[in-house]
């Protein structure tokens, strides 16, 4: 199926003008007022919810292998885990992950 180009460029534009409406309601409209505590609260939580929505398909479903489990990628996630829950340092934790994950590609075939 193909698409005109004015129906990708109208798709384009109206997603620019969403995304340009939902960070002005933020920023222009709430930026210089003191947002309520209840939300602070909330929004500590946003970091912590996005990255493993972001992260746990790369994990469990990687377009490397088709979709399938792979033991290299959950042991590398177990391990930066771990060094993470430990050492509070996420770069460290980053990178003993990626050691880890490209140690386990080259050792499993």
């Amino acid at each position: 199926m193909t698409q005109s180009d004015a129906t990708v460029w109208a798709v384009i534009v109206g997603l620019g003008i969403g995304t340009f409406l939902i960070r002005f309601s933020f920023l222009g409209l709430v930026g210089d007022r003191p947002l309520p505590n209840w939300l602070l609260r909330l929004l500590r939580y946003t970091p912590v919810a996005v990255m493993p929505g972001l992260v746990a398909p790369l994990i469990l479903w990687p377009e490397a292998t088709g979709g399938t489990l792979d033991p290299a990628r959950l042991a590398a996630a177990a391990v930066t885990l771990g060094v993470g829950l430990y050492t509070r340092n996420v770069v460290a934790s980053v990178l003993v992950g990626m050691v880890t994950l490209f140690a386990l590609l080259a050792l499993i075939p």
